[in-house]
């Protein structure tokens, strides 16, 4: 992979939700841990990667940092979330761990042969994918992966 632009570069993705308890159980149902020194009563600091972070705001909490009226996930697509895992059957696993928790399905299994993914939407409707892709797709390219590609889920 190509080194980063700035290599100790920090992302950070806020994001509203109704209820913060019941979003960090939903999450954590899902793998997901949280850093403390980042969590409190309208906060929670959700570790996704090295260098990745979900800020799950309480929706007052949000409305102090943004400058524009906050979209309603159940009626607006704004952004989609997308996070990797290290294999296909954790895919499924998280998908069916997203369901338990009280999420829904977005749409079915989709194969594209050197990345397999799961789509659903979280307790406050933001639409989320849980991926894996073939570590040589994702150095080199899809061309790269031995994997033939096949769709099992709605066309786009």
């Amino acid at each position: 992979m190509t080194p980063p632009a700035h290599p100790g570069r920090m992302l950070f993705v806020n994001l509203p939700v109704k209820d913060l308890a019941r979003s960090k159980a939903f999450f954590a149902e899902l793998g997901f841990t949280f850093n403390p020194h980042f969590t409190d009563e309208t906060a929670a600091c959700m570790l996704v990667g090295e260098q990745a972070f979900v800020m799950l705001l309480s929706r007052e909490k949000f409305a102090e940092f943004a400058q524009l009226p906050m979209a309603d996930p159940t009626t607006h697509t704004l952004a989609l979330y997308c996070f990797s895992v290290s294999s296909r059957d954790e895919v499924d696993t998280v998908g069916a761990a997203a369901l338990k928790a009280g999420g829904s399905e977005a749409d079915g299994a989709e194969d594209l042969g050197f990345m397999y993914s799961r789509s659903f939407y979280d307790l406050d409707g933001h639409g989320w994918q849980v991926m894996w892709m073939d570590p040589k797709a994702a150095e080199q390219g899809p061309e790269a992966s031995e994997a033939s590609p096949q769709s099992t889920g709605s066309p786009a």
